[in-house]
């Protein structure tokens, strides 16, 4: 198989169409849809997760199960509406069993998500959980050491914040650090 990182997309619909017949890695073989994003090109948000689990992977759409439910609860408690809001994720297909991404899916995927946020180009990027907050700022920190603060990537703030699954699993304390998180978010967009 070979890796191409190297690629460049001259229109947002050139990738798209890209991403939508994808076949580079395995992962091809067992998704039932390409899970490519959610919102609006103008956005001047963007949240980028992990991989799609199994409802993401079943509807087509990023962030629509449990996790997504929250997520969009919290950003509206800020008062940012899904609508408002490009929602993205590292990998565009569901590794079997919510198994970590490999490498090679890594490689494989990244000049979407590349492509997503120069097209994009949102105020604020918001990884959720380790793996995106590690893989956008390219840094080993982890998500308990990061969450919250501001980091520069080319016209971009990121805020990194825990995973809404995290949440989940952990109760008020994690879900009061998150909206903490996604109130930067909220500053961030009135103070530029």
């Amino acid at each position: 198989m070979k890796i191409e990182v190297d690629r460049k997309y001259l229109t947002y619909a050139d990738m798209e169409l890209d991403a939508l017949s994808c076949v580079r890695c395995e992962l091809c073989d067992t998704r039932k849809n390409v899970v490519l994003c959610d919102g609006t090109l103008d956005a001047k948000v963007m949240v980028i997760g992990e991989a799609p689990g199994a409802s993401e992977d079943e509807q087509g759409k990023p962030f629509v199960g449990r996790s997504g439910q929250l997520l969009i609860k919290l950003f509206s408690q800020i008062g940012i509406n899904r609508e408002e809001i490009y929602i993205a994720n590292v990998l565009k297909c569901r590794p079997p069993e919510n198994r970590d991404p490999s490498r090679i899916e890594i490689s494989q995927c990244s000049p979407f998500l590349q492509a997503q946020i120069n097209f994009v180009s949102p105020k604020v990027i918001v990884p959720v959980g380790n793996f995106a907050s590690k893989y956008i700022l390219s840094t080993k920190e982890g998500i308990t050491k990061i969450r919250g603060k501001k980091f520069k990537l080319h016209n971009s703030i990121v805020i990194p914040t825990v995973h809404p699954a995290y949440v989940l699993r952990n109760g008020k304390k994690a879900q009061d650090d998150m909206l903490s998180d996604l109130l930067n978010v909220s500053k961030e967009l009135r103070d530029s």
